[in-house]
């Protein structure tokens, strides 16, 4: 039997599994660590850090496994959305922390994007506009901020690909991480800009040249490589991409048309089309299979899982006791008390910008917000609230895309376990929901990607993997009120989008 790996680094861990060659489980390790919040709305880390997580995850994951080192035939690597990407120097070496997809803090610097290139020829290049979100305001943030790390700046590389080089020796992008970049990628030519990059700053010499599919081999391990992971010298990796992007090809998705959701940390909302879609700020880049002809055009809600798991480390003490003394899961107690509770929380709404937002929102100023609240209402009213606030969101995600959408969606991660988090999904959106009966998440893309990418599979292997569960579908009555709530909710944030920028300019 043959064997494959899957690595995806993201925001506060890292995780690598094995499968065999009919997607079955073999072994699984995870490496978790924080990330560098230095200021509000800044987020940063230092690439060691994700370095030695990948690290101790494939040798775990290896050990775990008990297989023969000569049965594994290849590894792909996934990562999040590495923001500016990791600012190396002439030897490789890391000159700051790299900022992330969460960090905030180039607004200036969108805003000097706007004023002289304007959003029109963004749009017209590379199809996204301009937002602190994206990785080119962020390294205009280091050159504007920093001027002595910028001299030393030589390249910049995405996580996950700054892992491929410490493993491979080889430097190379696949198109999705190089396509969320935003301001510098050509998406009608999937190649850089060197127009745009003239026109922002941003030498052409500090993007890597060797633009690469998903699938494709970069490198295989050096001998040092291998000996420290215990694996064989030569070993194929692949490029891998996006972990949200990996987690869609995890759930199956090859072919244009179908919409996914995967509900982490953030929420990544996609749909994937063959065709240019006329999406109201979505943001959108070469999808991770067939990336010349498919694209990802997607919504990034900074926060999703998070809020839930802020509610209940910061409500839920009580829950989480009991859970922590071997009782029942603290989310599974939250969902019993919110369940019987009538769709809307009898009158509250949750805006989830705990973070500012992303797309399609784009306000670094956009505040969490609870509107509604009464003597009445009580710990579970507030979590359903919560609940109910990310399925807005959601919708609010697939209005944007402007198409029809199929005749069910697509839901991964945390929502899957949670049965009334399902059903609140479809009754807001009003299309039935569709989760996979195993966890989903990157890592089973990425093995995807390494069976496709070394030859030992084919898409339509591995398609076959997913067995998804029954149809969730939308209870009429309730979407008739959450009609009326999801109207609110978005009408609340534009009545307060002032007053949440005066409050940012206090802090």
């Amino acid at each position: 039997m043959n064997y494959l790996l899957g690595t995806d680094i993201g925001t506060s861990g890292t995780k690598t599994i094995m499968t065999d060659t009919a997607g079955n489980l073999i072994s699984q390790d995870l490496q978790e660590y924080d990330v560098l919040t230095p200021k509000p709305l800044w987020a940063e880390q230092w690439p060691d850090v994700w370095i030695e997580a990948a690290k101790k995850s494939i040798i775990n994951a290896v050990k775990k496994s008990g297989v023969n080192k000569d049965d594994v035939k290849g590894i792909c690597i996934s990562g999040l959305y590495g923001g500016s990407g990791i600012p190396l120097d002439e030897s490789m070496k890391p000159v700051r922390p790299c900022l992330i997809w969460m960090d905030r803090r180039a607004s200036e610097e969108t805003k000097w994007v706007l004023d002289n290139i304007g959003e029109k020829k963004l749009k017209r290049i590379t199809h996204n506009g301009a937002d602190p979100y994206y990785g080119f305001t962020k390294i205009l943030w280091i050159k504007n901020n920093e001027p002595e790390s910028w001299a030393k700046i030589k390249l910049f590389l995405p996580p996950k690909d700054y892992a491929i080089y410490k493993l491979t020796g080889k430097v190379a992008i696949d198109y999705s991480s190089a396509g969320n970049i935003g301001g510098i990628f050509d998406m009608n030519t999937h190649t850089w800009s060197k127009e745009l990059m003239e026109e922002v700053g941003i030498p052409y010499s500090m993007m890597p040249q060797n633009i690469v599919e998903s699938t494709d081999i970069v490198g295989g391990l050096t001998k040092p490589a291998a000996e420290e992971l215990g694996l064989n010298e030569g070993l194929p990796v692949c490029a891998g991409g996006i972990d949200c992007g990996a987690a869609n090809i995890g759930l199956g998705v090859f072919e244009p048309g179908v919409y996914a959701a995967a509900i982490g940390t953030s929420m990544c909302a996609a749909l994937i089309s063959d065709r240019p879609v006329k999406s109201v700020g979505l943001i959108v880049w070469p999808y991770l299979y067939n990336a010349k002809k498919l694209s990802y055009y997607f919504s990034g809600a900074a926060t999703a899982g998070a809020i839930i798991k802020w509610f209940r480390n910061t409500f839920a003490e009580l829950e989480l006791a009991a859970e922590l003394s071997g009782g029942h899961n603290a989310y599974k107690i939250l969902d019993e008390k919110a369940e019987n509770l009538p769709a809307g929380s009898e009158g509250l709404v949750v805006l989830p910008y705990f973070m500012g937002e992303r797309s399609p929102v784009w306000d670094s100023d956009a505040k969490g917000t609870i509107v509604g609240l009464s003597l009445t209402h009580t710990k579970a009213h507030i979590y359903r609230a919560f609940l109910e606030a990310v399925a807005y969101s959601l919708r609010h995600a697939m209005e944007c895309t402007g198409e029809k959408l199929g005749e069910y969606i697509l839901l991964a991660g945390g929502v899957a376990k949670s049965g009334l988090w399902k059903q609140i999904f479809a009754d807001v959106t009003g299309y039935p929901v569709v989760c996979p009966i195993h966890d989903v998440e990157a890592n089973m893309g990425d093995v995807m990607l390494a069976g496709i990418g070394t030859g030992l599979l084919t898409h339509e292997d591995v398609k076959r993997w997913q067995v998804l569960d029954k149809e969730i579908m939308p209870n009429p009555e309730n979407k008739k009120k959450y009609d009326q709530y999801y109207t609110l909710y978005r009408s609340i944030y534009e009545n307060l989008k002032q007053d949440m920028k005066s409050l940012s300019g206090m802090v």
